[in-house]
């Protein structure tokens, strides 16, 4: 097959792919390497070396991923350790009352207008509350770190005792297998840290380059496509078999140029610029296919603003959104930490290749599927309000809309003033001073802890807004209530590394705590006299934030009109005292030596922008990584773990377990054997997904997981999670079809019940299938239209394999779930169009047996005979001689152990 004939072969043919390398995070990292371990086992049982066993290419598995909240900042709940193995030293009892952050002292700063305490603060119109980080929280006086609150510390505690087998097992991996990267606790998460810190870009091997490329199992493995590496998420399955060696086969997929160019507007910030693309290419038809972006305006886009676009791929369909390595992705690379010379060895080696963008270059673009053009210059900022979030308007529209809205009725958006009183102006005296406040007077303004102000750009354009505002001699009239809440400890972090959260302070933006605010209508009270003046003169005062709602009267109830806007903009607002202004014509206010100042004159362009967060943010927190990366924690480091080639299991454990998927291995494989009177385990309609299927969430007291935990020892409280327990094929199995919405035609109703037809009774799931393993009878199911619908799921293969099932029956698959199916060693089998089980006369009761010939072929058909000798057929779906070969050996993990012996 020649793929370069691409405009013919695209969504027509399948291509085997091979990664660089692999990332995993904890819940599916598990049982991948539980399988490993198991396999080395196996491996010895059958005469061959276990040493060899290890993982074919560089995988990296981050611990951090799930995390079960038991301590907070309001209460703490104890619990036991449920470890399931041997039990731990019992921990200290602690009172919810010292769940609150540790006092700091002063240490003599000058200027320090109160304790350095997380607790409270005289300055502080709100609390600066308890926060859960890996950052260091700084105070918001003299930036000085204030210790890890105790909640924090203690659900660490809890995560180690609760997960210690894991975290032991973990540890022996790292220590025995080749090619394995255990990812310590307390560091980061999959995505963040694989962007972080595992991305190689360019991968050199004894003096060879190649690109680097990787598959994961964690849901936001597209952001890695904004560093310039092809990278997307795939199930646990597919992840295995590429640890194995083998490729991934996808559909040679269209590719979809977008070109972006122009300028975008100077008050558009990042958040604007993606959200703008991300509906551009969700109108576009992008679903399923690649995007890669070019054009003159790539290069105004920073890597945080890449990988955001590259992340939100579910949101406009696309299998990954790619960008080239260019000149802005080696400036970043960079600060992170890369060394000169690997920089230079990189960026030659992707001139050599054609994989570097570069806007000065006479070259041509490359041909593409499809191209859409996006223009950046489109693109302009916009607030929400006055009343409801869905009702935007454009920064430059403000003025206007605003006067629109004082004539419009009473409603979703209008006030109903009369035209002769839309001038008025109340006069107040305040502090001393007289100020006048009119329609459209702004009287609270807020950057609080939503979503938008966790992003790096929009927090620096806010903090350097202020500096420009404050070099420039602006000031915010005191009367109007500011306050800053940042999303985390982090946001903090990089403000104050940037060097502008005194700025921000000197206009009143101060830090008040980390937590829901402003937009909860937790803001501090209006001063007295304002809010008599806006009520005598029946002001229409205005509330600015930055967050995601902004229903009329939430802020404040004598505040009506609230608008939604980025934190830069809020400052500039503030700075304004009103929204009726026109940001084009119209000053902010008078400076230094009488001169008007613009926004123009003080909003922060994005190259500064980039400049500052490359150089004082990245930089900063990529050290603070890269030691973390490299210390580990005291936890991790103090954890004991056997040394020993094979895996000591215990017996006892509830979380780890050898799996049973080797028990057949054999130096060579065997013709397909008949399946011969097999009865039904369930009968399904359509569209079961992966969910009615795999093992999710927490266990059921009443569920056969659960009774398998009591039977050890443990109580409900101690159950734990499926997710959790995903290293005990004994939980998993019994979770299989455990969910309560599934619908089983044998039973006529949603439960994860079926019938065990030999005896009549109606049993779980799991019970039916272990009585019919210890009766030596295969079972079937038969399903309806797109069996194996929704996110890929390991254990949505494994788990029906382990209950014995040979076959299922289908009228049609999702094709992810297929392939699983037959990496596990069950046949994907699907009724001839036009037919069912309806159709068939099939009541599911029957005993089925399926002869397989002694060489399969791809897409050929087999009979299928039933005790009541009906005899129809269906077709095999295996679309090519590598599934057949897989299916013969009994899967894939069977496949590769063969190898080893």
């Amino acid at each position: 097959m020649n793929i370069l004939d691409w405009k013919t072969k695209q969504n027509n043919v399948e291509v085997p792919f091979c990664p660089a390398r692999v990332v995993l995070q904890d819940f599916t990292g598990i049982p991948a390497m539980v399988d490993f371990a198991a396999m080395r086992e196996a491996v010895r049982n059958a005469g061959g070396d276990p040493v060899k066993v290890n993982p074919a290419c560089p995988t990296d598995l981050t611990v951090d991923h799930s995390l079960q909240i038991d301590f907070s900042k309001c209460a703490i709940q104890n619990a036991p350790n449920p470890g399931g193995g041997d039990s731990q030293k019992p921990m200290a009892k602690l009172s919810p009352l010292k769940a609150q952050p540790r006092k700091l002292p002063c240490r003599g700063q000058t200027g320090c207008k109160g304790p350095c305490s997380a607790g409270d603060s005289s300055r502080n119109s709100g609390q600066f509350s308890a926060q859960i980080e890996n950052t260091p929280i700084l105070c918001p006086f003299h930036l000085q770190p204030v210790p890890e609150p105790e909640t924090v510390l203690k659900n660490q505690e809890m995560e180690f005792g609760r997960n210690r087998e894991r975290l032991q097992f973990f540890k022996w991996s790292s220590k025995v297998f080749k090619n394995i990267s255990i990812i310590p606790p307390e560091t980061g998460m999959a995505h963040q840290v694989n962007l972080e810190y595992l991305s190689r870009v360019v991968f050199e091997v004894k003096d060879f380059l190649y690109p680097d490329s990787v598959v994961g199992t964690d849901s936001h493995m597209t952001m890695v496509n904004g560093l310039g590496i092809l990278g997307w998420g795939v199930g646990g399955i597919e992840t295995e078999a590429v640890m194995l060696g083998m490729p991934v086969t996808l559909t040679l997929p269209e590719v979809v140029g977008c070109e972006l160019t122009g300028a975008a507007s100077p008050l558009a910030t990042s958040i604007d610029i993606v959200l703008s693309i991300t509906k551009h290419l969700r109108q576009a038809d992008v679903a399923g296919k690649f995007v890669e972006f070019f054009g003159s305006g790539v290069s105004q886009l920073s890597v945080a603003d890449r990988t955001t676009i590259a992340n939100m791929c579910p949101e406009y369909g696309a299998i990954l959104s790619f960008f080239p390595v260019d000149n802005v992705t080696l400036k970043h690379l960079k600060h992170t930490g890369f060394d000169k010379a690997k920089l230079e060895v990189m960026e030659a080696y992707l001139k050599a290749v054609k994989l570097f963008r570069n806007d000065e270059s006479s070259s041509r673009e490359p041909e593409y599927s499809q191209v859409v053009q996006i223009s950046l210059s489109s693109i302009i900022p916009y607030v929400s309000g006055p009343k409801r979030s869905q009702d935007r308007v454009a920064v430059n529209n403000m003025k206007s809309d605003f006067q629109a809205c004082l004539n419009e009725k009473s409603g979703v958006k209008g006030f109903q003033i009369a035209v002769e009183k839309q001038n008025d102006i109340v006069p107040v005296q305040y502090e001393g001073n007289e100020y006048k406040l009119s329609h459209g007077c702004i009287v609270i303004a807020a950057v609080i802890s939503c979503t938008n102000n966790c992003n790096p750009s929009v927090m620096l354009a806010a903090g350097l807004l202020a500096k420009k505002a404050v070099e420039a001699g602006l000031l915010v009239k005191p009367y109007i209530r500011t306050s800053l809440s940042p999303g985390s400890g982090m946001v903090t972090h990089y403000l104050s590394s940037s060097g502008v959260l005194p700025y921000l302070s000197k206009l009143g933006f101060e830090v008040v705590g980390y937590g829901c605010s402003t937009c909860v209508g937790n803001t501090a009270p209006l001063p007295e006299a304002i809010r008599n003046a806006i009520k005598q003169g029946d002001i229409i005062a205005c509330g600015v934030l930055s967050g995601t709602k902004n229903f009329e009267g939430r802020l404040c109830d004598c505040v009506r009109a609230n608008y939604l806007a980025s934190p830069p903009l809020v400052v500039a607002y503030a700075i304004a005292g009103t929204v009726r202004i026109d940001f084009e014509t119209e000053p902010l206010g008078t400076g230094f030596n009488g001169r008007s100042i613009y926004l123009r004159d003080i909003w922060p362009t994005r190259k500064e922008l980039h400049t500052v967060e490359e150089e004082c943010v990245i930089s900063s927190m990529f050290k603070e990584l890269k030691e973390k990366m490299e210390k580990g924690n005291k936890r991790w480091n103090l954890l004991e773990a056997p040394e020993s080639t094979l895996f000591p299991w215990d017996l006892k454990s509830t979380y780890i377990r050898c799996p049973s998927f080797f028990d057949k291995l054999a130096k060579e494989p065997v013709s397909p054997q008949p399946i011969e009177n097999a009865h039904v385990l369930l009968y399904l309609g359509d569209s079961v997904t992966t969910d009615h299927i795999s093992p999710a969430g927490s266990i059921a007291r009443s569920s056969a997981a659960a009774k398998y935990l009591t039977n050890k020892g443990l109580t409900p409280r101690e159950f734990n999670s499926y997710g959790a327990r995903r290293g005990n094929d004994a939980v998993m199995t019994r979770g299989t079809f455990a969910n309560i919405k599934l619908l089983n035609k044998f039973i006529g109703k949603p439960a994860p019940k079926t019938i065990h037809f030999p005896s009549g009774q109606t049993l779980d799931v799991f019970e039916a299938a272990e009585l019919y393993q210890k009766e030596g009878i295969p079972v079937i199911i038969l399903a309806g239209k797109k069996y194996g619908l929704g996110s890929s799921r390991d254990w949505a293969a494994k788990g029906p394999f382990l209950l014995g099932v040979k076959a299922v029956l289908a009228e049609s698959y999702e094709k992810v779930h297929k392939s699983q199916l037959i990496g596990i060693g069950i046949a994907p089998l699907q009724f001839l169009p036009g037919e069912n089980p309806s159709t068939l006369g099939l009541t599911g009761r029957e005993q089925f047996s399926i002869l397989f010939p002694p060489e399969l072929s791809p897409g050929m058909t087999l009979d299928v005979k039933t005790s009541t000798g009906k005899v129809f057929s269906v077709i095999a779906l295996f679309e090519n001689d590598m599934e057949i070969t897989l299916y013969k050996y009994g899967g894939s993990l069977n496949f590769v152990a063969r190898r080893f012996l």
